[in-house]
């Protein structure tokens, strides 16, 4: 009987160990790569509307936070729709309905629940941005290892004693009162939530900050100079505004993008900006593009994009 040659056997093993090294190669790339949303939420501006739901958010503004803080940054600024449909907060819809059950009402272990009458269903916004400090605390902090305290202030209707799940949030409090600014700790990084016009922010940070120590400007309810972002210096780390058509991101420290957001609730990114364009420049390319495509047929209202 014939056997095959030694040196046939070998070439043969030989060529199957090259083959198992190459797939392996080429799995642990693509895991790697799967893994890459799981860890800071992905590139782009995160997916209308299941990032409020599977932490896209979260994890985007926490990476892009804490590049912002290793880069050095201090006073920071982080925007983005605490709810799913803010406009439509007061008349509530679905979306919203399930944002305060099963995000909401879980995760910051309100004693009320999320029913009619709660305080959280009637101060949904409110309790929203809590959940919100909560998520990004950490990254604020400087990381599992940051080790420094974390207060949030608020200037909105927050009754605190109903919250049972703070997580990293060490002290809590109103936005300029002698309270607040009588607890501050030293090396504390500090969250405010919706402090006012911008004219305020400098006297936010002399009341409230410490030396050294991040200050974050979180979800302000609305922009005195009516245009993207602030123009006191606080880094814009992590924004997402919509406009007319589609929206506007920016996640430290990438370059500010146009999105059209298009009638199957898609988006496209349109232009990207090395610096920070004007809210008219952004929102005219944005609402003739669409104009341009769809002519009166992409409204998100009739589409039922809510």
């Amino acid at each position: 009987p014939s056997f095959p040659s030694p040196v046939a056997s070998q070439t043969f093993i030989m060529t199957k160990s090259q083959f198992l090294l190459a797939f392996l190669a080429v799995v642990s790339t693509n895991v790697v790569s799967a893994l890459i949303p799981l860890i800071d939420g992905g590139k782009g501006m995160p997916k209308i509307y299941d990032a409020w739901f599977n932490d896209q958010i979260a994890k985007q503004a926490n990476a892009a936070i804490s590049r912002a803080v290793a880069s050095g940054k201090r006073i920071m600024e982080v925007q983005f729709p605490p709810v799913p449909n803010v406009d439509e907060v007061k008349f509530g819809t679905p979306l919203n309905q399930k944002f305060g059950q099963s995000q909401l009402a879980r995760d910051l272990k309100c004693k009320g629940g999320y029913k009619p009458g709660s305080k959280l269903s009637r101060n949904l916004l409110p309790y929203a941005n809590i959940y919100w400090a909560k998520r990004i605390a950490g990254a604020v902090k400087g990381g599992a290892l940051g080790g420094k305290p974390v207060g949030v202030l608020t200037a909105e209707a927050v009754d605190f004693d109903e919250i049972g799940n703070l997580g990293d949030l060490t002290r809590t409090g109103k936005i300029f009162t002698d309270k607040a600014r009588k607890e501050g700790r030293s090396n504390e990084a500090m969250i405010c939530i919706n402090p006012g016009g911008e004219e305020t922010w400098e006297r936010l940070v002399s009341a409230h900050g410490q030396p050294n120590c991040p200050l974050v400007v979180l979800n302000n309810s609305y922009s005195t100079t009516y245009d993207l972002g602030n123009k006191k210096n606080f880094e814009e780390v992590y924004y997402l505004k919509r406009i007319s058509k589609g929206w506007v991101f920016r996640s430290f420290p990438g370059d500010w993008e146009a999105y059209l957001e298009k009638p199957d609730g898609n988006v496209e990114l349109l232009k990207s900006y090395k610096t920070k364009p004007s809210l008219r420049e952004v929102s005219e390319l944005v609402r003739e593009t669409s104009f341009q495509r769809y002519a009166m047929f992409n409204d998100r209202y009739m589409g039922g994009r809510l």
